[in-house]
């Protein structure tokens, strides 16, 4: 029943404030802190990103966990309501914002400061509308709202984090403010369950978005040819080749050492997102020349060398090890060539396009080279993209039009059999 002593709150003119900030502290016991307006910890967070790093997530867990959990507190800050006096209508209320408000804009830290009338402004025949599909790749273009994967993940953060605090019994909170859907709350759920049907939204929010079925991207050959042109090192060169060789996950290769470079057996090792396994991938002779082209040219310039250094470094000094961001504006600077979106992750889904078109590679080693713990998951590059669509509803028109104008010739007209006829009549021979 709704709080008759708090205030409706009217969402429609919100905005977000910038109050409060994600630190990453390079500790590997704590990698990352939630910090208020007055840069003091919050306790509940620091809670569980440790709870997270406990249970053998990735350093990178808690930080993905902690924008959102910066979010809703940035929201509670904003109404001045304690965390864990939060309702179920503060949770539907800030769930809907995001559904429907406008994302909030961040200005570029060059033009912070300056007077907007003077910020440079990109002409708007040159900027696609937000959300629109991009005229190269197809791909949709980041839109003004809140996507439903950002959404959905959310939802999953917050409603894990306030079962862990509910189990843990910290501070007054009684119940999840993100709750489950009506239809699992019952212990009895699924009793009667049909095994030959599969269950309807097992373990799903309350408030969770329908997620779309997303369709891998690949980078056609001749427009890969013209990213890769436009690359301006031989570093980039090789990352491209690399990435596109092996199927590796862009932040896998970047964390790579000089001595997982294997020229003579053509492999490149790698540590696992997922498992944090080691694993060697093979890669093609091409690769490697760029890979020697590039190290030629940094080791002359002085970056450091040695089987336990990074594989991939910055071009200019003070060396520093390249990482993901860096990496992904390189990326960026070369399609924007083209005009085009596609994304690092896109080379790895262009890597097992390609892999998969070879009749001679059995799936099970493609399964492996990608590092996926199941065979179906594959089964996302079974389904046709846009562009295979159109090109088999065009070639199926295109038929169409060559039997309307060159019909086939007519069957001939049905005729009685003389033999038969003989039989039944009687003919000259009976």
């Amino acid at each position: 029943m709704p709080d008759e002593r708090r205030p409706r709150r009217d969402l429609t003119r919100f905005v977000l404030p910038e109050i409060g900030q994600l630190v990453e502290t390079g500790d590997r016991w704590e990698p990352v802190q939630l910090r208020d307006p007055l840069g003091r910890q919050v306790e509940p967070a620091t809670e569980y990103f440790k709870e997270l790093m406990a249970a053998d997530c990735s350093p990178l867990t808690p930080r993905s966990y902690g924008m959102d959990l910066l979010r809703w507190w940035r929201y509670l800050w904003a109404f001045e309501i304690a965390w864990d006096r939060a309702t179920r209508e503060d949770a539907r209320d800030f769930t809907l914002w995001m559904k429907l408000a406008d994302k909030p804009v961040r200005v570029h830290w060059r033009h912070r400061g300056k007077n907007p009338d003077e910020t440079p402004v990109p002409p708007v025949s040159a900027r696609p509308a937000p959300g629109t599909p991009n005229p190269v790749t197809g791909k949709p273009t980041i839109g003004t709202k809140y996507a439903p994967a950002t959404r959905a993940h959310f939802e999953t953060v917050l409603r894990m984090f306030y079962d862990f605090h509910l189990e843990l019994g910290t501070g007054s909170l009684l119940v999840n403010p993100f709750p489950l859907h009506r239809a699992r709350r019952s212990a009895w759920t699924n009793a009667h369950h049909n095994p030959e049907r599969g269950f309807w939204k097992q373990h799903t929010g309350l408030y969770r978005p329908k997620i779309p079925k997303r369709i891998p991207r690949r980078i056609p050959d001749e427009k890969y040819t013209e990213v890769f042109a436009g690359l301006r090192s031989h570093r980039d060169r090789a990352l491209l080749a690399f990435w596109v060789a092996t199927g590796a996950r862009a932040e896998e290769l970047l964390t790579a050492t000089q001595g997982r470079a294997d020229v003579g057996q053509q492999t490149v090792g790698v540590i696992r997102k997922g498992t944090r396994n080691y694993q060697d991938l093979p890669a093609t002779p091409d690769a490697f020349v760029w890979l020697r082209l590039y190290q030629e040219e940094a080791w002359r310039k002085g970056v450091p060398r040695g089987r336990s250094q990074a594989l991939w470094w910055t071009l200019r000094r003070p060396w520093r090890p390249l990482e993901y961001d860096a990496a992904r504006m390189m990326f960026t600077r070369a399609n924007g060539l083209l005009g085009a979106n596609w994304t690092l992750h896109d080379l790895r889904h262009t890597a097992t396009s390609l892999m998969l078109d070879d009749p001679n590679l059995a799936p099970v080693y493609v399964q492996k080279i990608l590092g996926h713990k199941y065979l179906s998951t594959l089964d996302i590059y079974n389904r046709p993209t846009t562009d295979d669509v159109i090109a088999a509803g065009l070639a199926h028109h295109a038929r169409q039009e060559r039997m309307r104008s060159n019909p086939p010739p007519a069957p001939p007209a049905p005729a009685y059999n003389a033999e038969s006829l003989n039989i039944l009549f009687g003919g000259p021979d009976q």
